[in-house]
């Protein structure tokens, strides 16, 4: 038996409308969006009376894939990790490959995001740069040189 693919990674935002915006504004297209509810969602989740709000958001690739989840009911709980460093034990932050860095950072400045470190050049490889958009999401873009 082998792994087949990886589906999505799901993330829990408090503001989804600036999350989605965020997100298509990185070059990601919306798939769909639906509200979750009911025991099958409560036994799924070990949680009860959830309520809550999804969108699906893909690459142009159409292979990767990003849930954006806001809980109405229970309400979002741990740790506020919008100020975490990059450092923080968990999962913490999503790359993408982009043409341009430049141009990513200029669509993105005005929906929040901002530049963690500097953007740097690794060999003649990559330029890279972590920013931090949305609830305190931590986004890393390579820009592929040559």
């Amino acid at each position: 038996m082998t792994l087949l693919r990886m589906d999505n990674v799901l993330i829990v935002v408090d503001d989804m409308e600036a999350a989605k915006e965020f997100f298509i504004a990185l070059g990601m297209e919306l798939e769909g969006e639906a509200t979750m509810e009911g025991p099958l969602v409560d036994r799924l989740i070990g949680l009860e009376n959830v309520r809550s709000e999804i969108a699906t958001l893909r690459t142009p690739d159409g292979h990767g894939r990003i849930e954006l989840d806001r809980f109405y009911s229970p309400a979002a709980a741990g740790a506020d990790l919008r100020n975490a460093p990059v450092n923080t034990l968990g999962l913490h932050r999503i790359m993408f490959a982009v043409d341009s860095i430049d141009e990513v950072l200029r669509r993105l400045r005005p929906r929040g995001a901002e530049l963690i470190g500097e953007i740097v050049q690794y060999e003649d490889s990559y330029r890279l740069c972590y920013i931090r958009g949305p609830a305190g999401i931590i986004v890393a873009l390579a820009e592929p040189l040559g």
